[in-house]
């Protein structure tokens, strides 16, 4: 087995390797840190379960940020079994696995402490390949039902499986370019305020963006499941979302991502109305607040605002995994089903009170990098960042070797 003392390194926010026993801690202290249960009620069984059966549930970009933190609540709070899919690299002889590939490794490990059935796809879920091995499963295994799907894809390129059009998304503003503050760190880590301007969008830009990051694949793992007769009476879908601050929103919710969110939601709109009147089922958005994610840590400014939002917040910050905690109670109906005028779950408000965003604006129009490390929690944010690699994780010996080579625990794609 090769084992190896494991240093990070890293270009800005994207290291070249991954700790597999800080992730797989990492994932531990998720789990700890999810309330077993809600206080008001225990989530109600599918209609039509096998008594003492947890509900069958697919989570769709499981092994990072938010997925990941839906697939731990799932397993904890609402006793879910079922499948979770990601796309991981596996390790080489010159690196590490990606992070992903040993925190699935570890959620595994937790699923089957909890006696739950969770199988682990490797692979590209936008493909029909895909779509049909996870039907093919959920016939063969799980009795033909699907009760719940959760959607958390954020990828850079998506193919048309029915005409092999290749798709890019960007992260550009619309109209005009968008100057903003950011966050870097050097290589001894040292904090740096920039200025960045990101030109706007141009071409087809916004069309390809809502091609990879809208509504389309998720309408077709629906249809997908549903022509293959999967979907189970109540059957309930969520994708996760992000609204954010007005200080991000000229490269973010008004930007080429934001449309695609936009489509998304129009989507999640249609898809209710479908699920209604065939199996009694619905579809929403789940709006979520900020998190330091492998995903954030690209937009220009999210680092910067994230940072300052922790030092305004401090504990107060809600974690990933009491977010999702609160929407799988929602879903399973352990408590009521909290949407907004536009028919969006919102797991946000904490962030998003005039309150706190007057605070983060006011310390957002003074960072500069001389004083930056008195307004943002600039410790918690690098640690973040490390510890979506496994590094700084607390209660790791980063001095001892560690095996790399952990095997992916199910197929793989």
């Amino acid at each position: 087995m090769n084992e190896r003392v494991l240093s990070p390194r890293n270009r800005g926010f994207l290291f070249l390797d991954s700790h597999p026993a800080g992730c797989e801690r990492l994932v531990a202290d998720m789990w700890q840190a999810c309330p077993e249960s809600a206080e008001s009620a225990e989530p109600a069984e599918p209609a039509g379960a096998p008594e003492g059966a947890g509900p069958v549930a697919l989570i769709i970009g499981s092994s990072a940020g938010y997925g990941l933190a839906a697939t731990v609540a799932g397993l904890k709070r609402a006793g879910i079994r079922g499948i979770a899919v990601s796309f991981e690299k596996a390790p080489t002889a010159r690196r590490t696995a990606t992070a992903g590939w040993y925190r699935t490794a570890a959620t595994a490990d937790l699923a089957r402490s909890a006696g739950r059935d969770l199988v682990f796809l490797n692979g590209d879920a936008f493909s029909d390949t895909m779509k049909n091995q996870v039907a093919d499963l959920l016939k063969q295994r799980f009795g033909g039902r699907l009760d719940y799907l959760i959607y958390s894809v954020a990828a850079p390129r998506r193919t048309d499986p029915d005409t092999g059009a290749a798709y890019a998304s960007v992260l550009k503003p619309i109209g005009s370019a968008n100057r903003t503050k950011t966050l870097v760190f050097d290589d001894e880590g040292a904090p740096e305020v920039r200025e960045v301007e990101t030109g706007p969008a141009e071409g087809d830009d916004v069309e390809q963006t809502v091609a990879v990051m809208g509504g389309a694949d998720w309408a077709r793992w629906i249809d997908h499941l549903a022509g293959r007769g999967l979907l189970g009476e109540g059957f309930a879908t969520a994708a996760l979302s992000y609204i954010g601050s007005p200080l991000t929103a000229a490269i973010y919710r008004q930007g080429t991502i934001g449309e695609a969110k936009t489509h998304l939601e129009d989507t999640a709109r249609t898809l209710n109305e479908r699920l209604g009147k065939t199996v009694g089922g619905r579809a929403v958005t789940s709006v979520n607040g900020a998190a330091v994610t492998q995903s954030s840590t690209a937009i220009p400014g999210i680092a910067l605002y994230t940072g300052l939002l922790r030092a305004v917040l401090g504990q107060r910050m809600m974690p990933p995994v009491h977010q999702l905690a609160a929407l799988w109670d929602q879903l399973a109906g352990a408590t009521p089903l909290a949407l907004d005028d536009e028919g969006r779950v919102r797991l946000d408000a904490w962030e998003l009170s005039d309150e706190v965003q007057t605070a983060v604006a006011a310390r957002w129009e003074a960072a500069t990098t001389d004083t930056i490390a008195g307004l943002a929690d600039l410790d918690w944010f690098h640690g973040e960042v490390r510890r979506l690699y496994g590094f700084s994780v607390p209660g790791v010996d980063y001095t001892a070797p560690v095996a790399t080579d952990i095997p992916w625990p199910g197929p793989t794609l």
